[in-house]
């Protein structure tokens, strides 16, 4: 007997430990595994992320060039104070901003140490082909990396600008182009894989017309089976490769399976613990998969599931589906860039959690388009809430000054609208553009006599109303002190015996007054002004003078003037110029 007992007294422990060797060596080879699986997939998913800011850094010189696209489009091809407006866009990240009419490269911003820049694109050896490529496609395309003379390397971009002849033919104008620095323009996202701990590799295709990979920034020469995220931009392909500088099995030593071994008893807590870890990482991975990065809302992706989860649980629930934007917002990333743009997306998220913080579900879909579910709610019931959401001050700061923007809204109810649950949203998007319709900056319930087709009328752009317009109009900045004229339609040009709208603001210097016979400038200008202080007409006012046409005749004219404020250049006059001959004839 006390054989036995002596025999198992070594027998059974060397039997449990052996047993938990075994168990153990189990754990730690899944968990090394499952480590290893980890590790690869927020990888990949740091890949991805980072991969789409330095597309978001690309895109910041892309924005250049569509900034300089939308003057020369807005001004017919002119492009006044090239220095100055190159001057304002550039940045440490950008070597030079050019332009070049018909192909051939005239402006360079800065000159000093660029002007050997001034060629021909479309003839040239090295740029030809891409460049009627990119004429020809009407394709804004990247090339290179290339070596800069300053030192360096850059990839230029060209955006082909095209306009309209007076028979509404489009035409080539030429290019707009940035010189870009690289890695400079994503040093940010490459500092902040550094700081995760992650070696990476850059590389695109050097144009649309190649397949072969160039590499553009590498933070080690060597990586052992890097993931990669690839995607496409002006054409070309980028590739970012990445990979932790540790390895792939970093953190995983023989010391620490010694210790886990040796310290058996322990065994359950480091089990739990590890699980527990385990658990945590695939919260947040799920997590990363669901969340907008930007605002912390749901993406598009989560918010589906969200919703689908609250409907499952509460199948006959009402609930009111809320669909919005901002108002004009490519306006804003245009004039004021994608940060300031982020800034005004940010601060509409903020918002709607401020106004809505019980049972929502929130939700950007993409862009500035965000949606949101009120559980639990009839419009009746959230009516007033909505209303005052939507009417809420919002802005945001450029350069130490603070700009408001506005947001439209529409909104459905489930059951009462809808009894597909599926639908609710697209109830909500119809209401939404039936309010951009009727004005914007407003909520809009949805009615069920909407016409889905509706949609289709924001499709008018400003250059057609204004192009058709039966009548001579003209903008200008309401400033006793600086009349400057904006814009004036074809109408009005041809009224002051103008072939086009450069001939025109030169023969008027860019000043209402210069339109005015000069014995009547000083009556006209006071009646204007005294008839908007006065508001007898609320913002209206109404003067006759004698046009002065280019010529140098003169004509009567009938001014209805309306003064209205803009986001973007402060208080305007919009004006309507009648010739006072035709209204006898026509109106007697």
């Amino acid at each position: 007997m006390r054989r036995k007992i002596g025999t198992w007294k070594w027998i059974l422990p060397v039997c449990v430990t052996a047993l938990g060797l075994v168990v153990l060596a189990g754990v730690v080879h899944f968990s090394i595994e499952k480590n290893h699986k980890q590790v690869r997939t927020v990888t990949e998913l740091n890949a991805m992320n980072y991969a789409e800011r330095m597309a978001s850094d690309l895109n910041h010189g892309i924005g250049i060039t569509e900034s300089i696209q939308a003057i020369i489009v807005s001004d017919n091809g002119r492009i006044d104070n090239f220095d100055e407006i190159a001057a304002d866009l550039i940045d440490d990240t950008i070597q030079s901003i050019q332009i070049a009419p018909d192909g051939v490269v005239t402006d360079i911003y800065p000159a000093a140490g660029n002007e050997a820049g001034k060629i021909d694109l479309i003839h040239d050896e090295q740029r030809g082909e891409i460049s009627r490529y990119s004429r020809d496609h009407d394709l804004t395309i990247m090339q290179g990396p290339f070596s800069l003379q300053q030192g360096g390397m850059g990839i230029a971009i060209r955006n082909p600008v095209y306009l309209k002849n007076d028979a509404g033919q489009e035409y080539f104008w030429g290019f707009t182009i940035a010189i870009i620095r690289v890695p400079d323009i994503f040093a940010n996202s490459v500092q902040a894989l550094n700081n995760f701990g992650y070696d990476y590799r850059l590389s695109k295709t050097e144009s649309p017309l190649t397949s072969q990979y160039q590499e553009i920034s590498a933070s080690a020469e060597d990586m052992t089976d890097p993931v990669s995220y690839e995607f496409e931009l002006c054409g070309c392909s980028f590739k970012l490769e990445v990979m932790p500088k540790e390895g792939w099995n970093r953190g995983d030593n023989v010391g620490r399976i010694l210790i886990v071994g040796i310290l058996i008893i322990i065994l359950l807590s480091g089990l739990t613990g590890s699980v527990l870890i385990l658990e945590e990482d695939r919260q947040q991975l799920e997590e990363l998969s669901t969340t907008d990065a930007l605002t912390g809302l749901y993406n598009r992706n989560g918010f589906e599931k969200c919703f689908w989860e609250y409907r499952r649980k509460n199948p006959n629930q009402s609930c009111v589906g809320i669909q919005l934007d901002i108002d004009d917002f490519k306006m804003i990333n245009d004039i004021y860039g994608h940060v300031v743009g982020d800034q005004a997306l940010q601060n509409l998220a903020q918002s709607m959690r401020t106004a809505f913080p019980a049972n929502a579900i929130y939700g950007r879909n993409g862009g500035d388009e965000f949606t949101l579910i009120l559980t639990g709610a009839t419009c009746d019931d959230v009516k007033e809430q909505i209303e005052a959401f939507t009417a809420s001050d919002r802005s945001f700061m450029y350069k130490g000054r603070k700009y408001y923007f506005h947001i439209s809204v529409g909104y459905a109810e489930y059951p009462a609208d809808t009894e597909e649950a599926d639908r609710l949203l697209g109830l909500a998007d119809m209401a939404l553009y039936e309010g951009k319709l009727c004005g914007k900056a407003k909520s809009m319930r949805y009615q069920k006599d909407f016409d889905p087709n509706r949609r289709n009328r924001l499709g008018f752009a400003l250059s057609d109303i204004t192009q058709h317009l039966p009548g001579a109009f003209l903008i200008y900045k309401a400033d006793p002190e600086n009349d400057q004229i904006l814009f004036a339609n074809q109408e009005l040009v041809t009224y002051a015996g103008c072939k086009d709208l450069d001939e025109f603001m030169q023969y008027s210097k860019h000043s209402f007054r210069n339109l005015i016979r000069s014995d009547e400038q000083e009556a006209v200008e006071k009646s204007i002004w005294q008839q908007i202080q006065s508001q007898a007409a609320g913002t209206n006012d109404f003067v006759q003078f004698h046009f002065v046409k280019k010529d140098g005749s003169t004509h009567p004219v009938l001014d209805h003037g309306r003064i209205v404020e803009s986001n973007y250049y402060g208080n305007v006059f919009y004006v309507l110029i009648m010739d006072c001959q035709l209204l006898d004839e026509h109106y007697n």
